[in-house]
């Protein structure tokens, strides 16, 4: 992806995140920014991950929760500080996400970001990745992994970082953590366990999400760290409008799926990769 692309995206979402407390449509952006709506509806999704109403949605629901845990002000005040016109509307957006209504989620008082603010990278290099690129996190990756996490926290849930930071340092300690950087900048990292071959985590940053790189971590995986062993991981489930689309990347990788589940209050849904599939994705 070319630099003068990162950067016409970065003015976008400069432009979005100075005006997250009104109605924020694809036509009012694309007139700031002096772009046609298709081209600048393309050119976001290529880069972001997501539609630029997905992202707006997902920041100002973000910015409502923040809201809602750390101030008094009234949900109606709320809904029309984050762009929605009615109490209505602002509740259903809110649960839809967030699994819970704004006064209960008020009352558990337990923010957790939906979305943060897109930080990209210019002089990213258009390269070929390999395993061998991939290697054993170490504890000075710990940083630089802990910003991809809330950059990809899209994928997740729920996310406590006290107690996530005290499991990738025990993930780190125990060679089950995996990271594979273009240069300087952390593009993707996996977490796993051994004994019960589950991946707990795996992340890749938005501007390399078309790079084949989730598949890239799984071969590493399958090759070297849990050869011939089950693999299963948690997403969000069907039709759960804060998914950004990791259920279909797990189907598309040869997941199957499996029993549902509620984890951290959140309803969830176990995905496994049987052995025979396996085969079938190193020889592909």
């Amino acid at each position: 992806m070319g630099n003068q692309s990162v950067i016409s995206i970065e003015a976008v979402i400069d432009y979005i995140e100075s005006h997250l407390d009104g109605k924020l449509e694809l036509e009012t952006v694309a007139e700031a920014v002096h772009y046609s709506k298709y081209h600048l509806h393309r050119l976001f999704t290529k880069t972001v991950g997501m539609t630029i109403h997905d992202y707006v949605q997902r920041r100002q629901l973000t910015e409502a929760a923040k809201l809602l845990v750390f101030s008094d002000k009234p949900i109606i005040e709320i809904a029309f500080i984050c762009g929605y016109e009615s109490q209505q509307s602002f509740s259903l957006a809110f649960k839809a996400m967030y699994k819970s209504p704004p006064a209960e989620y008020r009352e558990e008082r337990n923010f957790y970001p939906l979305q943060l603010r897109f930080i990209l990278h210019r002089g990213t290099m258009a390269m070929e990745f390999t395993i061998q690129d991939i290697r054993l996190a170490e504890k000075k990756d710990i940083v630089d992994w802990m910003n991809l996490m809330r950059l990809v926290i899209d994928g997740y849930p729920v996310m406590d970082e006290d107690d996530y930071l005290a499991k990738l340092e025990e993930s780190i300690d125990e060679k089950r953590a995996l990271v594979l950087r273009d240069g300087d900048i952390l593009i993707g990292a996996m977490a796993f366990t051994y004994s019960s071959g589950s991946i707990e985590f795996l992340g890749v940053h938005p501007q390399y999400r078309n790079s084949g790189l989730q598949k890239l971590f799984l071969d590493a995986l399958l090759e070297t760290y849990l050869p011939g062993q089950e693999i299963s991981t948690t997403t969000f489930r069907e039709q759960d409008k804060a998914d950004t689309g990791h259920r279909d990347m797990l189907l598309q990788l040869g997941f199957a799926e499996k029993e549902l589940l509620t984890e951290f209050g959140y309803p969830t849904q176990r995905f496994v990769l049987p052995p025979k599939k396996q085969e079938d994705i190193q020889h592909g």
